[in-house]
């Protein structure tokens, strides 16, 4: 525990949803909620007007539907929300080298190994003014916690939400605490919860004055001891700069079960590409591949296959994974699939490019072109199922993704359906656009990248180098500061 607030949490508000609602001014002020929007879709995010329906994060989307059968259905734009996060994530690593991202809309950053605070003025200083400049280089909010501790700062952006910037003393940490749930606290789930609640302890008091033995009786030595320091508001874990991901994956929900095998084959290829893309996107190149198969039934198997080295070959990564289906029974019918790969390097290995050039262009099977559906070809038997042309429609133009018009210009995709798409017309900086509807194929409309939600962003170049530092010592009251 620090003696001073220095550690930072950043929290964006409403993410997803808050960067749609500022890409589409039609959207600003109404529920929205981005996620999967088939019938096994789940919310990844909601706005707030949205949350006053019931509408949260994991929530099926048919609930969601039945909660807010108003609100504006989008599928997520990752790569408008990846540009968006570079842009704060640049923005914090300007105040310290010590920047611990945990996800897209979040991160920790220790301010006085950045030298930029040292007592709780200069970080409450340092935090409304990043609260500004993500507003001003983004268009979006987000809510800071300062603590001594990663656990506190955690909890005050939690408290502060939204758009808001809560500072906690230290040495108030019990006070803060005691009357909060026991769920507040890192590792206290669903089940532990529960498992506490029927002991009594719903409160963070309560845990803090059972005692470390009472908790270890009911939790284990090494959760039960970790959870006492927790309630007492100790919490020594260091801002970690790097934070290695240990493997990459992309999965697929499908709509209706998956029962035709060279679909799920066709599927399976299609995801390995994905998971490719993503692999080389971040510079690496891993040396396992990994397949899920969740079936019909719930039953979910996982079955992989270490390579000779690591390698970022779609094509190796394609025939390694179909190589794990076929030892994967899939008649049942099949509900969601995934690719992975895990043992990740810096590098990849040459011979494995070799190895997969060699097996697509092997002519010592002369059967191989005669293997039906092999080769995408529909009147074979066993070709893939045919989608819909609703599903097709779907698929090229999804809800709430951008498109251009050679005739009106930028616009997104409100819906799509019966052969025809319905798009709204607007920019970021724009009023609220019209509507037009064209039939699915016109040569006029074709998928666009997103637009920068912030058309002229304010020059950030030099910051910080105008944060006032105090070396005053502790000085300001703690407490929530909301603009």
């Amino acid at each position: 525990m620090r003696a001073a607030p220095t550690i930072l949490h950043l929290d964006m508000d409403a993410f997803y949803a808050s960067a749609e609602q500022a890409a589409k001014p039609s959207l600003r002020g109404k529920p929205v909620v981005v996620g999967g929007l088939g019938p096994r879709g789940v919310v990844a995010t909601a706005s707030y007007e949205a949350r006053r329906f019931g509408v949260h994060s994991a929530m099926p989307t048919a609930q969601a539907r039945r909660l807010a059968p108003n609100a504006a259905y989008l599928v997520p734009r990752f790569l408008l929300y990846r540009t968006v996060s570079d842009q704060v994530m640049e923005l914090l690593g300007r105040l310290s080298p010590l920047v611990e991202p945990l996800s897209l809309d979040e991160a920790f950053v220790d301010l006085e190994a950045g030298g930029v605070a040292d007592d709780s003025a200069s970080a409450r200083a340092v935090g409304e003014q990043l609260r500004d400049a993500i507003r001003a280089v983004t268009g979006l909010t987000g809510s800071v916690g300062l603590a001594g501790s990663k656990m506190l700062a955690k909890i005050a952006s939690e408290e502060a939400k939204p758009n808001g910037l809560l500072l906690i003393e230290p040495g108030t940490e019990r006070e803060l605490l005691a009357p909060m749930s026991v769920r507040i606290l890192p590792g206290v789930g669903p089940a532990t919860g529960d498992h506490l609640r029927r002991a009594g302890m719903t409160t963070v008091d309560d845990l803090a004055e059972a005692g470390e033995a009472e908790l270890v009786r009911l939790l284990g030595k090494a959760h039960g001891v970790s959870l006492h320091r927790m309630a007492l508001g100790y919490d020594n874990r260091p801002v970690v700069a790097e934070r290695d991901a240990k493997s990459v994956s992309v999965e697929d929900t499908f709509d209706m079960d998956l029962h035709d095998r060279v679909r799920v084959r066709t599927e399976v290829d299609r995801l390995a590409d994905r998971c490719v893309q993503r692999l080389r996107a971040a510079e690496r190149s891993g040396r396992t591949v990994v397949l899920k198969v969740r079936r019909y039934d719930f039953s979910t198997l996982t079955r992989s296959e270490t390579l000779r080295g690591p390698t970022d070959d779609p094509a190796v990564v394609r025939e390694a994974a179909a190589r794990l289906l076929e030892a994967v029974d899939t008649t049942g019918g099949v509900r969601l699939l995934g690719v992975g790969v895990t043992g990740l390097a810096d590098y990849t290995q040459e011979d494995l490019f070799a190895q997969a050039a060699g097996e697509r262009a092997a002519p010592d099977d002369p059967s191989a072109e005669d293997r039906p559906g092999e080769h995408g070809d529909e009147s074979a038997p066993g070709a893939p199922e045919q989608e819909t042309p609703e599903q097709l429609a779907a698929r090229r133009w999804p809800a709430g993704h951008d498109v251009r018009h050679g005739t009106y210009g930028h616009g997104w995709v409100q819906g799509s359906g019966v052969g025809r798409v319905t798009v709204r017309f607007e920019e970021p900086e724009s009023p609220p656009g019209r509507v037009r509807t064209f039939r699915v194929d016109d040569p006029e409309l074709c998928p666009a990248d997103p637009l920068p939600l912030v058309r002229d962003p304010v020059d950030y170049s030099s910051w910080p180098a105008s944060l006032p530092k105090s070396r005053s010592g502790p000085g300001s009251s703690g407490g929530e500061s909301r603009p």
